[in-house]
């Protein structure tokens, strides 16, 4: 299979609200993660960090501009890769020994990471068989109800378990956005893993429910308003019996 450049591995996309979007475009969208840097007055925000195969700081400038927090909405392989790279790093409890002490199977890089889930390998000298999340303890734990204090704006701390245990939500009330990890976006949504909970995973979709979106931002697949988030969570919660 042919091998990207460093330089093209990343892509960037801006949003409104001082928003941008990065994503890797090589890896297929089903395992692509949305990294969200947002922009504040003191400091800046970024919501995962991608799979890490090729440095982020080096090769996206945005995310070296400013103070930053690197904040896990959990602990999967595919959204704090790069976690190691920031000095301050966040993440919900629930998942501090994970991201303080990754392994393969407990960042679900094992059985997920193959080459079959890229268009194009990351550059030499990447190996599925040898990647490895690298080690980040957290510098600060979340939990329900925590502000993530920007300066200009602020975040509040949504606990979401269900899809993993320490798994958050970001809303920004002020704006009516929802950084939402993987609890839900738009897209087929795993509620497999080998630390999921279907009890968990209802009350965190029937949490999000009313809150008064304006836009989500997930952790894969496009963004969608308001509208199509409620539309998502009620048909997966009627598919449940549990509406």
């Amino acid at each position: 299979m042919i091998r990207a450049r460093p330089e093209e591995w990343y892509a960037l996309e801006r949003k409104d609200d001082g928003i941008t979007l990065i994503s890797e475009p090589w890896i297929k969208e089903f395992y692509r993660c949305n990294m969200w840097h947002i922009r504040g007055r003191d400091r800046d925000l970024l919501v995962d960090s991608g799979m890490g195969v090729v440095p982020l700081r080096e090769w996206v400038p945005l995310v070296t501009e400013k103070p930053l927090l690197a904040v896990a909405s959990h602990t999967h392989f595919d959204h704090m890769g790069a976690h190691h790279e920031f000095e301050n790093r966040a993440v919900h409890a629930h998942e501090a020994k994970i991201l303080a002490e990754p392994t393969r199977v407990a960042t679900l890089a094992d059985p997920y990471v193959t080459d079959e889930i890229f268009d194009r390998l990351p550059p030499e000298p990447y190996s599925s068989a040898l990647y490895q999340v690298k080690a980040a303890p957290a510098t600060q734990l979340l939990d329900h109800g925590d502000t993530l204090d920007l300066g200009d704006r602020r975040l509040e701390v949504i606990h979401t378990p269900g899809h993993s245990p320490g798994g958050i939500a970001l809303w920004e009330a002020a704006t009516g956005t929802l950084f939402s990890g993987d609890i839900v976006y738009d897209g087929p949504l795993i509620e497999d893993t080998y630390h999921a909970d279907a009890t968990d995973y209802v009350a965190s979709m029937r949490r999000l429910l009313d809150l008064p979106v304006r836009v989500v931002h997930g952790g894969h697949f496009p963004s969608y308003d308001g509208a199509r988030h409620r539309r998502i969570v009620e048909d997966w919660l009627r598919g449940r019996g549990v509406a």
